[in-house]
């Protein structure tokens, strides 16, 4: 019996269900990528997951050609690319692991249908989370708005599977199938930015299971106090491999596992990292209960909510011109990368609809485009939870002051100094706010500010004044609307 075992945001070999369970199956297997963002527009992946997809896709076929195969790609309409390979193959059967955006499950039930309509069996597997997103519910039989209860419940009534090794056998198909060079999908344009971001990663090692585990054996027990510093990297860096697919999350939580399987003192460690695999589990729930919430706010108020359309300001933003070092450390580390810790994260998004008021929405698009590890889920619920306008949200006067966050989780200025050089020679009292430094040091650094470096865009104490002022005017129109 012969299959098409169908790759998508799963490009690995190792704990793939759909792979392992075609080929322990089947007498012949086509492994197969088809190329067709245009189902899942508006959320199609951007530039930065492009880049990936493709440094992905290239590892994947490498991998299968080891065991004496390799991956067919192809471009246009799954449905009609899946026809043709099952009439020139003969292929009775198709194997797949679900996804979850909004977009992805409506893509996939209509091609499941479609293909069992013509008589071929499609089976499908979970290789992307640690439980279905709609089987978790409260004692209501509601879909979990607060993370913590969600947590709980998840702690006692979620059983980890053990990860899928690699299948003992594995048969190509006797007729070798067409197949399109990876480089005629042009997913990494020869651009400057691409090139950058290219060359910030060791593609086959920053994201396998083998810096996993060293991870875990040498880092994990720093993670719950050093996560948050952000010129050291106690986070595990495994965003990307889990966005991209290259390891599922049931591999993480294994491998953390087998760490304090091995050494017990690691538990709380682990326990602080698990935690944070089901902020991830989290944000699909709630992207699988509320999809409109990636361009809505689940707190409904928030549509009243006086925005500010200001390009210009945007784009300083983007940019990483904003005159506050620590946010424009940030914007171009992840201009730089395609990555930006997560500390950061929350710093720059902050800066945005807080002290510029810019919509979420434009935020949350910038980092969809130019992040390596987006993902539609944690983009969401990261960007509505700054803004205070989603589940779990922090409220909306917790408003991130950028020069105290700087001092406090970048007191040595090393992770300032290296995305922002030309403030390198400022004395770390001043690194964080620049235009509080004498004129002299200023000149001893070698920086005119507006020159070599911007003025600060907003005071941040009128911007927190003004963002407070716009809250308030939100739920006055609020309560006006809903009185009688």
């Amino acid at each position: 019996m012969a299959a098409i075992v169908l790759f998508r945001n799963d490009l690995r070999l190792e704990d793939n269900p759909a792979f392992y369970h075609a080929c322990t199956n089947c007498d012949a297997v086509i492994p197969l990528y088809c190329w067709d963002p245009d189902p899942l527009q508006p959320w199609a992946p951007g530039g930065a997951s492009c880049v990936g997809i493709h440094q992905a896709l290239q590892q994947l076929d490498d991998a299968l050609k080891e065991r004496g195969s390799r991956l067919c790609v192809a471009q246009g309409d799954n449905t009609s690319i899946l026809q043709k390979f099952i009439v020139d193959h003969k292929v009775q059967v198709v194997y797949w692991n679900r996804r979850y955006t909004p977009q992805a499950i409506a893509a996939d039930t209509e091609l499941k249908a479609t293909l069992q309509e013509q008589g071929v069996a499609v089976h499908s597997y979970n290789a992307s989370l640690l439980t279905e997103p709609g089987s978790v519910l409260n004692k209501s039989g509601k879909p979990f708005r607060v993370f913590t209860p969600f947590w709980k419940h998840c702690q006692t009534s979620v059983q980890i599977r053990e990860s899928y090794p690699l299948p003992e056998q594995f048969k190509a198909p006797v007729k070798e199938p067409d197949t399109l060079e990876l480089q005629s999908l042009k997913l990494q344009p020869a651009m400057p930015w691409v090139q950058t971001m290219k060359q910030s990663w060791d593609w086959e090692q920053d994201f396998s299971m083998e810096k996993l585990q060293t991870w875990c054996e040498d880092t994990l027990v720093d993670y719950p106090d050093g996560r948050d510093a952000l010129a050291e990297y106690y986070t595990s860096g495994m965003s990307t491999a889990l966005a991209l697919g290259l390891l599922s999350p049931h591999q993480l939580w294994n491998a953390v596992t087998a760490a304090v399987t091995q050494n017990p003192a690691l538990d709380s460690a682990a326990t602080a990292f698990t935690r944070q695999l089901f902020w991830r589990e989290f944000a699909y729930h709630l992207l699988y209960h509320y999809p409109e919430t990636t361009t809505t706010p689940l707190k409904s108020e928030f549509n009243d909510f006086p925005w500010r359309e200001d390009t210009d300001a945007l784009q300083r933003w983007q940019q990483g011109q904003t005159g506050y070092p620590v946010v424009d450390a940030g914007m171009r580390e992840l201009w730089a990368t395609g990555y930006m810790h997560n500390r950061a994260r929350m710093i720059t998004a902050s800066f945005l609809v807080k002290d510029l008021l810019i919509p979420w929405q434009q935020g949350a698009q910038w980092f969809w485009d130019t992040l390596l590890d987006a993902d539609l889920a944690n983009n969401t619920l990261g960007w509505q939870w700054v803004a205070g306008c989603g589940a779990d949200a922090a409220p909306y006067f917790r408003i991130f002051n950028p020069v105290r966050q700087g001092e406090r989780f970048d007191p040595d200025g090393v992770y300032v100094r290296k995305w922002v050089p030309e403030l390198a020679k400022l004395p770390d009292k001043y690194l964080h706010a620049p235009w509080t430094a004498p004129a002299e040091v200023l000149t001893a650094a070698g920086i005119e500010l507006g020159a070599q470096y911007p003025n600060p865009m907003v005071d941040h104490s009128e911007a927190r004044d003004a963002a407070m002022t716009a809250y308030q005017a939100m739920r006055q129109t609020r309560l006006v609307e809903s009185t009688p």
